[in-house]
């Protein structure tokens, strides 16, 4: 794929929600909510400030973001459904520590 995000804006794949809840509920398709977490594939080189300098990122390529339920723009590139958003309608980088690291 050969895509490059301008400005400050970011190009995300939604990581798919459980099919199954806690209890071992099935979840059929048309009862799922879109995701709002994903995974970072692309970033932008950063926002131009009013004098003109250059403020990278604070996101970037593999992070797993969560963003807002209406958040960025769907596209499909390449078959693969993503979508490209802002900085700004990212919510927070989710962190994984070392000890669940090195669980999986």
């Amino acid at each position: 794929m050969n895509f490059r995000p301008l400005h400050d804006r970011v190009l995300v794949r939604r990581i798919e929600a459980e099919e199954k809840t806690a209890g071992g509920i099935i979840i059929p398709d048309t009862a799922k909510e879109k995701p709002q977490e994903g995974e970072v594939i692309a970033v932008g080189p950063g926002a131009r400030d009013e004098s003109g300098k250059l403020t990278p990122l604070d996101v970037k390529v593999d992070d797993r973001i969560l963003f807002g339920k209406w958040s960025g723009t769907e596209i499909k590139l390449d078959g693969e459904d993503l979508l490209i958003m802002k900085e700004s309608d990212i919510l927070g980088v989710i962190e994984v520590s070392a000890s669940a690291r090195q669980a999986a």
